[in-house]
């Protein structure tokens, strides 16, 4: 099985679980309740290596994953129905496809609310200004509100790029001079 393979998998089976849960908050109005929450397992992932062990790793039993991932559904909050969803996932042994299950339920929240995430790589911290002022271009643009996601990468040397949807908009330096680059080769 390829990479590409079992990253598609994992998505398809996460998309499975997020949907079903979704469609059940969904029907009680709790959209708003599961967006914090969502944020709250995603930020548990990117900053805890012991999680990402937990989730990933095969030495672990169904009923210690389901016993870890009871305990951090109530220390985050979570409610009921999305604990029981991480539980089931532990359960079937698929908590190894948590990222793209806090993924697929940030954009199905995304899309209801209207909105729409921009990926934004600078060169430097973008100023509150300056986000302002994307975040209202970007949202006249695509009609919708929008939420930026903002890293910095110094390797860009200035600019940024600006990742809308399937769209991208590269106005970084480091692209200016690679293009200038291939240029030259084509004259010389």
């Amino acid at each position: 099985m390829t990479v590409a393979n079992s990253a598609s998998i994992s998505a398809d089976i996460a998309g499975r679980y997020a949907q079903a849960l979704f469609d059940l908050v969904k029907e009680s109005g709790g959209i708003d309740a599961l967006s914090s929450q969502v944020d709250g397992l995603a930020t548990a992932l990117k900053e805890s290596d012991e999680l990402r062990d937990l989730i990933a790793s095969p030495i672990y039993t169904r009923e210690q994953q389901g016993a870890a991932i009871g305990a951090l559904a109530d220390k985050l909050g979570l409610a009921p129905a999305f604990g029981n969803t991480l539980r089931l996932m532990a359960q079937n042994r698929r908590l190894f496809t948590l990222p793209q299950l806090a993924a697929r339920l940030q954009a199905l929240i995304a899309d209801a609310r209207g909105e729409v995430t921009a990926d934004v790589v600078s060169a430097q911290e973008l100023s509150a200004d300056q986000k302002k002022r994307l975040t209202e271009t970007l949202a006249q643009k695509s009609g919708k509100t929008v939420k930026l996601n903002t890293r910095v990468d110094e390797g860009l040397i200035g600019g940024m790029i600006v990742k809308l949807g399937s769209e991208m908009i590269d106005s970084s330096i480091r692209s200016k001079l690679a293009s200038l680059q291939n240029s030259m080769k084509e004259v010389g």
